[in-house]
C-alpha cells in the first residue's frame, strides 16, 4: 500500500510541484485547494495519467471544520495518512507596516499561522503512535522572509512565516517520541505566480542579482527538498529548517 500525502495549497507553484514529484516517488496524494478547483484537478489528472493515485480536496485551512473534514476525506479516499506538507499560504500587496490594517493582518495570520497549526494538529491526531497511528512526517513550508523580514514589502507575511518556524521546532520536540518527524523548508526567491499577488510579477528578476547563485529557484527545486525531508533518508532529522534559497 502506498504512503499517503496531504498537501495544502497543492494546486499551484511549490505545492503542485511537490504533488507531482511525490506521486512519481509512489505516494498517493491529496491535493488541497481553497478556490481553484480547475487547477487542482489538473494536478490530479496529471498524476492519474501517469498511473498514480490522487484526489482534489477543497478546504479553507483557516476553517477548523474544513480542516477536520479534509483529513477525514483524505483517509476515506486514499487510506491512512503518512505525511503532511503544510504549504498553503497567502500574501497581499507590497506595503510598509505603517499602512497595514487589522483586517489584512487577520487574513494573513488566519491562513498562514492558524491554518498551519490546525493542519499540523490533525496530522498528529491521525499519525501519532500515542493516538494509535503508525507515525509519519510533516514538512512546513516557511520562507526566507522569516529571517530577512521583507522590509517595505510584506513584514506581515514574514512574521507569519516566523511563526511557522516556531511551530516546526516546538512540534518536532513534542512528537519526536511518537513516530512523527517535523521539519521545515525556507524557500528564497522562487519563480511562482505568488509574486503577482504582491503586485510585482517580476520580483524574482529584480532581486535575483542579490542571490549568491545569481538566479531565482524553481518550484521543483523546493519540492525535491520537501520530498527528502519526508523520506526515510531523513530518518534522524527532525526540528530542522532547510533553506532552499541559492544562498540568499
Amino acid at each position: 500500500m502506498s504512503q499517503v500525502l496531504l498537501i495544502t495549497g497543492g494546486s499551484r507553484g511549490i505545492g503542485a510541484a511537490t504533488a507531482l514529484l511525490a506521486a512519481q516517488q509512489g505516494y498517493a496524494v491529496a491535493v488541497n485547494y481553497r478556490q481553484d478547483a480547475g487547477a487542482a484537478q489538473q494536478v490530479v489528472s496529471a498524476i492519474q495519467d501517469s498511473g498514480g493515485r490522487a484526489v482534489a480536496l477543497q478546504a479553507d485551512v483557516s476553517s477548523e471544520s474544513d480542516v477536520e473534514r479534509m483529513f477525514r476525506e483524505a483517509a476515506q479516499q486514499l487510506g491512512t495518512l503518512s505525511a503532511l506538507v503544510n504549504n498553503a499560504g497567502i500574501l497581499e500587496q507590497q506595503t510598509r507596516v505603517e499602512h497595514l490594517d487589522a483586517a489584512r493582518l487577520k487574513r494573513i495570520f488566519e491562513t498562514n499561522v492558524i491554518g498551519s497549526f490546525l493542519c499540523a494538529r490533525e496530522a498528529v491526531r491521525w499519525m501519532s503512535t500515542r493516538h494509535g497511528g503508525q507515525g509519519g512526517a510533516i514538512v512546513n513550508v516557511s520562507s526566507r522572509a522569516a529571517v530577512l523580514g521583507s522590509a517595505g514589502e510584506y513584514v506581515d507575511y514574514a512574521a507569519s512565516k516566523g511563526a511557522v518556524d516556531t511551530l516546526t521546532i516546538g512540534l518536532a520536540h513534542e512528537v519526536a517520541g511518537e513516530g512523527i518527524r517535523v521539519n521545515g523548508v525556507r524557500p528564497g526567491l522562487i519563480t511562482t505566480d505568488m509574486h503577482a499577488s504582491g503586485g510585482e510579477p517580476g520580483r524574482v528578476a529584480r532581486l535575483s542579482k542579490g542571490v549568491p547563485m545569481g538566479r531565482g529557484g524553481t518550484p521543483e527545486e523546493v519540492a525535491r527538498a520537501i520530498l527528502w525531508l519526508l523520506s526515510a533518508e531523513a530518518s534522524f532529522t527532525t526540528g530542522a529548517i532547510l533553506d532552499v534559497s541559492g544562498g540568499r
